[in-house]
């Protein structure tokens, strides 16, 4: 199933749930190995797995314990790193000042 702008909190949470056991399964990892690997318990994981709320620092935790952490900046993207901002490349500030026009009234001695 696509996550995306159809899917409820409950949908989105449940396959989030379902894709995580899905890769531990694959890892191979049983939840009693990776409560013991992840320090997190095994509780928790199989609330985590059954589609149950859980800690963001618990998941995390988990996310980390499969090599999976990269992942989370595909999640909440850095908004300082915008392809159209590398594209146009960044200016730099300029400091504003008014200009000012010098009056000359100065003359040699001889002039007039």
């Amino acid at each position: 199933m696509r996550i995306d702008g159809s899917l409820n909190t409950k949908g989105i949470t449940k396959e989030i749930s379902k894709r995580f056991k899905d890769y531990r399964i694959a890892y191979p990892l049983t939840q009693s190995e990776l409560a013991e690997r992840s320090m997190v318990s095994l509780s928790t994981i199989k609330r985590f797995e059954n589609g149950e709320d859980i800690s963001l620092s618990k998941l995390v935790q988990l996310m980390e314990t499969l090599g999976l952490e990269e992942h989370f900046e595909v999640l909440i993207p850095d908004q300082s790193i915008r392809p159209s901002y590398l594209a146009q490349g960044p200016k730099p500030r300029q400091r504003a000042r008014m200009k000012q026009v010098r009056k000359n009234n100065w003359k040699w001695g001889d002039e007039e």
